[in-house]
């Protein structure tokens, strides 16, 4: 366990980051360069490289998971974390570098208007695109996510999104780790429990290092679980509502 301090900013950038070590320390740098000074806490998630090691020597606070969790454990774990120390906003960015840090602000000013912000890759900046089935999959979950948060979203399996304490909060107590639990699941679980989304408009960038997993395979077996994701996350969100365990 970590030893409490006190935070330096009301701000906390969670950088998840799973063999990350060629990428991570760039990117935190990039972060610590914008002017604003939040924090940053780099969740290294069982990692099997050096990204403990360079997330600490370009200046992030690491916590270090003993095992590999996925994406929506490393979160959750870092909303504790927030939580735990008091910080009043947190925000996702990719340890890859596809997020750019410029952007931060501008996901951040969302919670002016909301509880949950997120960066959307598909509302007319940049040149992020999506072919096929992940394509089809995004824009379905998307129509079913805006009638959900009565508001449009175009991007709602997007990672690079902020909370406010209530979301926060409201993470620590529901943040799955399953595939999409992340993105879909849990915003869907904050929408049922009375939270408000918003949506900013960001370009991602290419991957600092490595290699994305998309091929026509893959995408078509992200269709289909992208289906039973929701389909789970609703059946879920119902049950939350009328109290019943699902």
């Amino acid at each position: 366990m970590m030893p409490m301090s006190a935070a330096r900013s009301s701000t906390l950038v969670i950088v998840p980051a799973w063999n990350e070590g060629e990428s991570v320390g760039p990117t935190v740098r990039e972060i610590r360069e914008q002017p604003e000074g939040w924090d940053i806490l780099v969740v290294d998630d069982g990692s099997e490289d050096d990204t403990a090691h360079q997330a600490r020597e370009a200046g992030a606070t690491v916590l270090s998971l003993p095992f590999n969790l996925g994406v929506g454990g490393a979160m959750r774990a870092g909303f504790h974390y927030a939580q735990r120390h008091g910080y009043v906003r947190a925000i996702q960015v990719d340890a890859d570098g596809q997020h750019n840090p410029r952007d931060i602000a501008a996901v951040l000013d969302g919670l002016r208007d909301a509880d949950i912000s997120i960066g959307a890759r598909f509302a007319e900046v940049g040149d992020y695109s999506a072919r096929g089935p992940r394509r089809w999959a995004m824009r379905m979950l998307a129509s079913v996510l805006s009638r959900i948060a009565r508001t449009r979203l175009t991007d709602v399996t997007s990672g690079f999104r902020a909370a406010n304490a209530r979301a926060i909060d409201q993470y620590v107590l529901y943040y799955p780790a399953e595939y999409l639990g992340d993105t879909v699941d849990s915003l869907v679980n904050a929408v049922h429990a009375g939270l408000t989304v918003v949506q900013v408009p960001v370009a991602m960038r290419p991957r600092n290092a490595g290699r994305p997993s998309q091929n026509p395979l893959g995408a078509s077996v992200y269709l289909l679980r992208s289906v039973f994701a929701l389909s789970l996350a609703m059946l879920r969100g119902a049950a939350a509502k009328t109290g019943v365990r699902a």
